[in-house]
């Protein structure tokens, strides 16, 4: 079970990021997580939002330099050890953690992650025996 992420390239310089923010908002996109990567030259906004080819196309018409990738979305126990367990599962699986980032919403008691790993059916796999729950696309939209 995977998430579909858009990456968005932004030129690192003063309101890039204002600028793709207040397309979304014009256009009713409601981020539901949200990640910023930089470099000396261009960021990469990572966001997850409620309507996946809407907010593509908006994108595409405003001219943003954008790509879709799958990720997985974690409920992960909002307790002491909570992440260290989902980490522990996937370091025993084998998955290489790319990036990962937190978002808020959803239910009292859960945090929730973002990760973005190589081979993510089968992480996803190794999460859900070890009783880990994944977080779909819809549960997402709702959160």
């Amino acid at each position: 079970m995977s998430v579909k992420q858009i990456s968005v390239f932004l030129e690192n310089k003063p309101g890039a990021l204002v600028e793709m923010t207040k397309v979304l908002a014009a256009n009713d996109v409601d981020m539901r997580a949200f990640s910023l990567a930089e470099t000396s030259d261009f960021g990469i906004a990572r966001i997850i939002v409620d309507d996946l080819y809407k907010t593509t196309t908006v994108l595409k018409d405003a001219g943003f330099v954008h790509s879709v990738s799958s990720v997985l979305a974690v409920a992960i126990p909002d307790v002491p050890g909570g992440l260290s367990q989902v980490l522990a599962v996937m370091a025993q699986e084998g998955s290489n953690i790319e990036y990962m980032y937190a978002f808020l919403g959803g239910k009292a008691g859960s945090a929730y992650m973002i990760f973005k790993v190589a081979g993510h059916h089968k992480a996803a796999a190794a999460l859900g025996a070890a009783g880990i729950r994944l977080v779909d696309q819809e549960e997402l939209s709702e959160l």
